[in-house]
């Protein structure tokens, strides 16, 4: 198990390295990681799968959310200025990472099957509206769910891996103690070594829970301002399917253009 530790540390922890001082008599980090107790080493393993679980939650959920962002983006220029509801929804249909897309495909399908049901009748069900606006806000709960999907688990690791480091360094104390009062020799060159390999543990606890308590909050930023896009996203289609239904023009799918919302056309 120590290997494994050795490894990841190696790999995962470079500035616990660097940081601890080069020299005969065990005092690198790799000497004390080797020369620490059972407890302790497992309390680094579990440190380990933390950070390196983070990290690679990290990456995924940066390039996840800048490709929702760049695809929104893409999705608001082609939906107002496409010619009709139809055309937009075949013009955005490849942006699945687009959260707004998805919102409009429920949406579109919705109102299909609502008007499936108007027997022949010009224009919109009067019934539509509250509908679209349920189908619109599952979706938008489906969305964030997803957007955010595992983001809570960066939060578990920056509350949990300090306390896990510390139990660690705990232990290890106490086994540096206990080294004493077997041996009889209560000096500072007895201890020192016992309590350095224990807070090794602090340092990797700390080395987990920095990055992730970081991105936690930043994520959480990048969250709300795609749910305040999906929000308004919604409500401006609530809008613009509101404003065929009155002018009672059919067919309805068609008749509603979102360019005629973005451009104030009444």
């Amino acid at each position: 198990m120590t290997n494994y530790i050795l490894v990841f540390l190696a790999v995962f922890s470079p500035t616990l390295a660097l940081a601890a001082p080069m020299g005969p008599g065990g005092t690198d980090v790799w000497d004390m990681v080797w020369s620490a107790g059972l407890v302790v080493q497992g309390v680094l393993l579990i440190l380990v799968v933390f950070s390196v679980v983070s990290w690679g939650l990290i990456l995924s959920k940066l390039k996840g959310l800048r490709d929702a962002r760049k695809q929104n983006q893409e999705f608001e220029a082609l939906f107002w200025n496409a010619g009709s509801l139809s055309a937009a929804q075949g013009q955005t249909r490849h942006l699945s990472a687009s959260p707004l897309a998805g919102l409009f495909e429920v949406a579109y399908s919705e109102l299909g099957k609502v008007m499936r049901l108007r027997q022949g009748e010009p224009g919109l069900p009067t019934g539509v509206m509250p509908n679209l606006k349920r189908a619109l806000d599952r979706a938008q709960a489906a969305e964030s769910t997803r957007l955010g999907r595992a983001v809570t688990f960066l939060a578990t690791t920056a509350n949990t891996a300090p306390f896990i480091g510390l139990f660690g360094t705990v232990w290890g104390i106490m086994d540096a103690f206990r080294s004493i009062g077997a041996t009889g020799a209560a000096n500072l060159a007895t201890v020192a070594p016992g309590i350095a390999e224990a807070l090794v543990a602090t340092a990797t606890g700390l080395f987990a829970a920095i990055p992730a308590v970081v991105f936690y909050n930043h994520f959480n930023r990048k969250l709300v301002v795609l749910e305040s896009e999906m929000e308004s996203f919604s409500q401006d289609f609530l809008n613009l399917v509101e404003r065929d239904l009155m002018r009672r023009r059919g067919p309805a799918v068609e008749a509603v253009r979102p360019a005629e919302l973005q451009g104030g056309q009444v």
